[in-house]
């Protein structure tokens, strides 16, 4: 399973023109699940987001996480980012879950951020047309890959 996960000031997800969520200060997470992913993935990954102190403390040091500054979370699937992009220059998905698995796993990490974070995390619409704004703060973008853990 892989994250990218952006520190925002904003962030919505638009749907046929119509906005259909929204957060103010916080992260902006995509998440891409492979075949193969796992609920442990899944938990481990949301615990990282949860704790990760990319939030900036009174000196100016990335030393507090979403939950210390009472921020929220935006997550959106994100099929892509387990592009193969290995022969040619047509990227290969093949190693993207389906939906079978990938929605139960996207909707477990949603639900775990919650519980985290003890706020309900905004979302996407699984497998929609979606636009998506940010105004990213810093820029901070962190890629996280739960098959990377060592």
């Amino acid at each position: 399973m892989r994250l990218v996960i952006q520190r925002v000031k904003r962030s919505s997800v638009s749907i046929e023109g119509t906005l259909h969520s929204e957060i103010g200060c916080g992260l902006m997470v995509l998440v891409g699940v492979a075949e193969g992913d796992t609920p442990d993935d899944v938990t481990w990954l949301a615990a990282k987001t949860a704790a990760m102190r990319i939030f900036p403390d009174e000196a100016g040091v990335m030393n507090r996480s979403v939950t210390d500054v009472g921020g929220e979370i935006l997550a959106v699937s994100q099929f892509t980012l387990n592009a193969s992009t290995r022969k040619g220059n047509r990227p290969s998905y093949i190693h993207a879950a389906g939906h079978d698995l990938a929605i139960p796993l996207y909707e477990l990490y949603c639900s775990e951020c919650s519980r985290l974070i003890g706020k309900t995390v905004k979302t996407g619409v699984f497998g929609a047309d979606m636009q998506v704004e940010l105004v990213n703060d810093g820029p901070v973008t962190i890629v996280i890959d739960s098959k990377l853990r060592e």
